[in-house]
């Protein structure tokens, strides 16, 4: 099992949930057809891919604005339990949970083994009022 938590854009709290069970494909992105749909400016139509390869699950980035992980661009890593990661570089914020367990324990945890670096306060982040419209499509 896997979820996936939207995190508020400034406060890293959860605003929405998806959880899959046995898929071995995830896809992201703001075209319909994707299993999570996020409508913003910088999310590609099909912007992320979540791989599971039966044993581990890995992430490629297909987005024209990049995919980041600890503010790092990536094309394709392994997906670690508690991992976020943002489609650009100030778009949504999702947080990946493997298995079972309690989002807020592993967002809270996450945000107490960062420390704030001199530089975030020049940092490009979302203004608190943005907001991602999100659905998820349902197969019959």
């Amino acid at each position: 099992m896997i979820t996936l938590t939207l995190l508020h854009p400034s406060q890293s709290t959860p605003v929405q949930s998806w959880t899959f069970g046995g898929e071995p494909l995830i896809r992201i992105g703001r075209s319909k057809d994707n299993d999570v749909v996020l409508y913003s400016a910088v999310v590609s139509r099909n912007h992320v891919e979540l791989w599971n390869n039966g044993t581990d699950w890995e992430i490629i980035s297909f987005g024209a604005n990049g995919t980041y992980v600890d503010n790092e661009p990536i094309t394709q890593r392994q997906v670690v339990d508690g991992m976020i990661f943002r489609l650009g570089s100030s778009g949504p914020k999702i947080q990946v949970l493997l298995g079972k367990g309690d989002p807020n324990a592993i967002i809270k945890k996450t945000q107490e083994e960062r420390s704030p670096s001199p530089s975030a306060d020049t940092e490009a982040s979302p203004r608190e009022s943005e907001t991602y419209l999100t659905t998820r499509r349902i197969i019959d």
